[in-house]
């Protein structure tokens, strides 16, 4: 099951104190880009991030998901709806993230 677009511009509204997020149309779902590092993706209407350090420590709890079959789990966000938490969430979490890759 592919992602809505709907979906996708909530979550965009959502992240929209933050500075630099974009997106990638990758085979129906979403990549998101927090300052051009990937933090996660938007998968079958869900949005998940990468485990790092920071994440599991905001969100201990969180459920561990398959985006995609074949892929490395990721960390569920349930709590969408708050705007403080996703952008501290993903301030957070940029300093564990690689550097993005340069393009040849």
């Amino acid at each position: 099951m592919a992602s809505s677009k709907r979906y996708l511009e909530f979550i965009l509204e959502q992240l929209s104190d933050l500075d630099d997020i974009s997106y990638r149309a990758m085979m129906g779902e979403y990549i998101i880009y927090y300052r051009s590092k990937v933090v996660g993706g938007i998968y079958d209407d869900r949005f998940l991030v990468k485990p790092t350090k920071s994440a599991v420590a905001m969100m201990p709890n969180a459920d561990m998901e398959l985006p995609y079959e074949g892929a490395k789990e990721m960390l569920l966000v349930d709590d969408v709806e708050d705007r403080e938490f996703l952008r501290k969430l993903l301030e957070a979490m940029y300093d564990d993230l690689p550097a993005p890759k340069k393009k040849k």
